[in-house]
């Protein structure tokens, strides 16, 4: 069921891949926790980003820390300048803002977004 989930997900964000290729953009779901907090849960996935791949405007039910693993990804947060992180950068992502992000590099990009998130709601709400 996860990787069904996962491949919708795919889908959604980047396109599908040729079979047994590597896909454009891929979640790799890595933890998923119940937190002290009432009604809020703790959600760790990897995004990998071919070269030249959008995430297209999407937001979160809660907060998200993007943490670049590999390569160059650029940030675009509703009102502001675009960031371009390389490896080892982060960045916070309030509640529920529109944001994108892009793989500006040559070589594959990855990121491990870390989400502080409402309980029970879509952790990926893509915006047209």
């Amino acid at each position: 069921m996860k990787m069904i989930q996962a491949m919708a997900l795919a889908i959604l964000l980047g396109g599908a891949a040729a079979a047994n290729a590597e896909q454009p953009l891929q979640r790799t779901d890595l933890l998923r926790s119940d937190i002290d907090v009432p009604g809020h849960e703790a959600v760790q996935v990897r995004v990998d980003f071919a070269p030249g791949v959008l995430a297209p405007n999407h937001s979160h039910p809660g907060e998200e820390i993007a943490f670049v693993i590999e390569g160059t990804l650029e940030y675009q947060l509703e009102g502001r300048e675009p960031v371009t992180l390389k490896a080892g950068q982060s960045l916070f992502i309030p509640s529920g803002v529109v944001h994108s992000a892009k793989n500006v590099g040559s070589g594959k990009a990855s990121e491990l977004a870390t989400y502080i998130v409402h309980k029970g709601e879509a952790l990926v709400m893509p915006v047209k």
